[in-house]
């Protein structure tokens, strides 16, 4: 009989914890979570489910006795979203987005992306102004969700199409915060405000200021940057508005070039670039698939509930501007800036794989659930028939998404196994 030695258990959890900085691995993670989370919802034991989903933790005197799946919404989110502000901060600095000529398409796109559905509901709703407080719900893409999706079916694809898919989610979601925090917020204070604003401030000062000694010392940002970071989160939070956004803030103060290293022996790695390396395990790992699972539990009420829902006005017109309006405010958007502006598409990109983005956009999920949350009374069958809306559009979107993309990835696949067998020739 054999048994490991602690040295293989230690290489083989060092080779998982690697492997989490795939975007596949970490995609299925969260697909497996929200599955899990979806059917434990609607199982008899659901009781359970919404118990653990609302234990409240925290210190109740700085405002942060929170639910767990609060925690896990506006806190460990907050991880992933730190993390996408890194890796635009990096395209903007010196990658694909460099170019404002390229940039400027995916931020139209997104807010193309969020007008064309918004006034879906609204001309759906125009009878039934009673519910037009909604028009806000089919607004949001779910960023994490989209891109697990992206890579999970993705493989091939062109890299370029994740940083538009990236940037545009980024931004559909940041616009989405903004209309909460103008349209649903009934106040926000003031003075956390602007002390988040000041810390984060000198969290990039320092950041930029050390950034060689952050890149050579491992524990210093544990140490130095992340209290920071933590405290900027909570103060955002005390503000009301949406304390994700502290981390696509905190995200983008992090320095992205690289400096030369003395006696000119080549250049350091840049900081964003090892902080993204030594954080995507834990987000992938652990903050995603959390949030997912605590998210994704949505109790559809059986067939009896979901029949119910489908006959009802405010469950068509949510599920129509998600998986119709969605694609076609982005593509509409993005045929209309190339075509009348001097900003054009990466070379790389095509119609077709803008085509399965735009689908993908259609998967609201967890700002959307916010947004309804705060568009009907808790537990009102308005609220209700929302919740089934997102959800069931949201699976539509990622399954038409999944063809799509799919099949474009086959087409990538065969054109570069031939250019390799022709170059093998």
């Amino acid at each position: 009989m054999t048994s490991s030695s602690p040295a293989t258990a230690t290489t083989s959890g060092f080779r998982l914890f690697t492997s989490l900085r795939k975007d596949t691995v970490g995609g299925g993670l969260l697909v497996l979570a929200a599955l899990t989370a979806l059917i434990w919802a609607n199982s008899p034991l659901a009781d359970s489910y919404f118990a653990l989903r609302d234990v409240e933790v925290g210190i109740a005197a700085w405002h942060l006795q929170l639910s767990l799946g609060t925690w896990a919404a506006d806190g460990l989110l907050a991880i992933f979203f730190f993390l996408v502000g890194v890796e635009l901060k990096t395209e903007f600095t010196h990658g694909d987005l460099r170019s404002f000529r390229t940039a400027i398409v995916p931020i139209t796109a997104a807010a193309g992306g969020v007008i064309v559905p918004a006034l879906i509901y609204t001309a759906l709703m125009v009878s039934h102004p009673e519910l037009l407080r909604g028009w806000a719900i089919p607004t949001a893409t779910d960023i994490a969700f989209a891109v697990a999706i992206l890579a999970i079916v993705g493989s091939h694809l062109p890299k370029s199409l994740r940083i538009f898919l990236l940037t545009l989610a980024a931004v559909d979601d940041l616009l989405a915060i903004g209309i909460i925090a103008v349209f649903y917020t009934e106040t926000i204070t003031l003075f956390p405000l602007l002390a988040a604003v000041a810390v984060i401030i000198v969290y990039g000062l320092i950041a930029s200021r050390f950034r060689t000694f952050f890149v050579d010392k491992a524990w210093a940002a544990w140490v130095i940057l992340l209290p920071l970071g933590l405290i900027a989160w909570a103060l955002m939070h005390s503000s009301g508005v949406h304390a994700t956004i502290a981390g696509v803030l905190l995200g983008f103060t992090i320095p992205a070039l690289a400096r030369r290293r003395k006696g000119d022996q080549g250049l350091r790695p840049n900081l964003a670039e090892v902080i993204e390396h030594r954080l995507r395990p834990l987000s992938a790992g652990f903050a995603v698939p959390v949030f997912a699972f605590f998210a994704a539990g949505v109790a559809v009420g059986g067939l009896e509930g979901l029949a119910t829902a489908f006959r009802q006005p405010l469950t068509f017109a949510i599920m129509a501007a998600l998986i119709v309006g969605k694609p076609l405010g982005i593509l509409t958007s993005t045929w209309l800036v190339t075509r009348f502006t001097s900003a054009g598409l990466d070379q790389s990109l095509k119609w077709p794989d803008l085509a399965g983005v735009g689908l993908l956009a259609g998967i609201g999920f967890t700002v959307s659930l916010l947004v309804a949350e705060l568009s009907f009374t808790p537990g009102s069958p308005e609220h209700e028939h929302a919740k089934v809306a997102i959800l069931s559009a949201s699976v539509i979107a990622a399954l038409l998404a999944s063809v799509v993309l799919g099949g474009r990835n086959r087409r990538y696949r065969k054109a570069e196994n031939a250019t390799l067998g022709v170059g093998q020739a």
